[in-house]
């Protein structure tokens, strides 16, 4: 197998300024490509392909993957066209994807004739969705057969992006109100010193961090997404394996993910659009091993699982209650070009409160309906409303966010 020179990061040889890089420019070819191979053009810390990179990086050792194997991107081309939008032009708004990331090769066509290895970040395609779920909406008469977003076959049309991430560091710094030096020095500490970039290359703005993405699925007309006329509904929804994928009714999430695809199909149906965002943050982003040991805590205490404890038993093992932090989440919205949501299916103040924090209108938030949360979740349901997760009331943005821009129901 042949082998590439390895350097270390931190050597003064290694800072060849690589490819240009303006994060908010207006155009690709002022903003530049994201490089995040093993090339001298590289600007970025890490690599690509998210938590697959550690893969990739075993298949090299293993003798399975050439280590300089160049991808040849024909006619890989988005199957639809998304953007660009003006929020893209707008740094602050888009800080943790690369929004050209699947205009690679059209974008920066003549450098990757010139054997510049520069790879997407985003890719679009179409398919079909087939879920049971909708066979009982058909037959109960909440969807309808119309032969275009939902085929004769009871099959949903939907156009999907994947979305691996890439961060901003000043604009993730920005976003979460820290320094961008202790940002990079946590990052690099709470790693194992995973990436010495971080702290050796201040020249490099970008990190590919080594976590899963996203993906969106958008039923109906993307022109909806940006036309005032039209409406948009929405589930930003956050993974849940469990249920989502083997349906275990501790928790709301598959059928509320299955809730949120019917409001989508039916607001395409009406001449809009709909748009299901679904993060991979498992357990709340404190991953499965955490979850399932919460699990066991709660209905292992005197008196069973209850909705007093729920949250105070995750703490106890997690250290917090929550980390998927919803800050980042509202930038696919803005890759979208969306800045009205009419149905947003969520019962979530924190998901709602971070994407009016960034100056997208909310109309209405629609609720779980009480028939879908299945009996073992109940406790789920009481303890987020104890905690105050649930409000219902709509609010515009322009009433949540101050003149300096903070949200006024943090």
């Amino acid at each position: 197998m042949p082998r590439t020179h390895i350097k270390l990061t931190t050597h003064p040889a290694s800072r060849n300024g690589g490819a240009a890089l303006r994060w908010g420019a207006a155009t690709p070819a002022a903003r530049g490509p994201v490089v995040g191979t093993l090339t001298r053009q590289r600007n970025a810390i890490g690599t690509h392909s998210g938590s697959y990179a550690v893969y990739r990086a075993l298949a090299v050792a293993a003798g399975a993957l050439d280590p300089v194997h160049v991808p040849d991107l024909t006619d890989t081309a988005p199957a639809a066209a998304i953007g660009p939008h003006p929020q893209w032009a707008s740094p602050e708004k888009i800080v943790s994807l690369d929004p050209y990331g699947h205009q690679v090769s059209e974008a920066w066509a003549d450098r990757i004739r010139d054997g510049w290895d520069i790879r997407p970040t985003i890719a679009v395609t179409k398919a079909r969705l087939k879920m049971p779920e909708f066979d009982r909406a058909i037959a109960a008469g909440r969807l309808r057969i119309d032969g275009d977003v939902l085929t004769a076959d009871g099959d949903a049309r939907v156009t999907k992006a994947a979305i691996d991430p890439v961060w901003h560091l000043p604009g993730i710094a920005a976003r979460f109100g820290v320094e961008e030096n202790d940002l990079r020095r946590t990052l690099f500490e709470h790693s194992g010193g995973m990436f010495t970039e971080l702290v050796t290359r201040s020249d490099l703005k970008v990190f590919l961090p080594p976590i899963g993405g996203l993906t969106v699925y958008i039923f109906g007309d993307l022109a909806a997404l940006t036309d005032p006329a039209r409406p948009v509904a929405c589930r930003v929804h956050d993974e849940c394996n469990g249920s989502d994928v083997f349906g275990s009714d501790i928790c709301t999430c598959r059928p509320y993910l299955t809730h949120g695809i019917e409001a989508c199909i039916e607001t395409a149906q009406q001449g809009g659009c709909g748009v299901v965002v679904y993060n991979r943050k498992e357990g709340r982003a404190l991953g499965e091993v955490t979850k399932f040991l919460v699990y066991n805590a709660r209905k292992r205490q005197e008196g069973g699982d209850r909705a007093e404890t729920y949250f105070e038993r995750t703490e106890c093992v997690a250290g917090v209650q929550d980390m998927r932090f919803q800050d980042l989440m509202p930038d696919v919205l803005h890759w979208l070009g969306i800045r009205r949501i009419d149905r947003f299916v969520s019962m979530s103040n924190l998901k709602f409160d971070a994407i009016v924090r960034q100056g997208i209108d909310i109309v209405e938030r629609v609720p779980i309906p009480d028939d879908l949360i299945p009996d073992d979740a109940s406790v789920e349901m009481d303890a987020k409303k104890a905690a105050g997760y649930f409000t219902h009331a709509p609010v515009a943005a322009a009433e949540l966010v101050d003149p300096k821009g903070r949200g006024l129901h943090d």
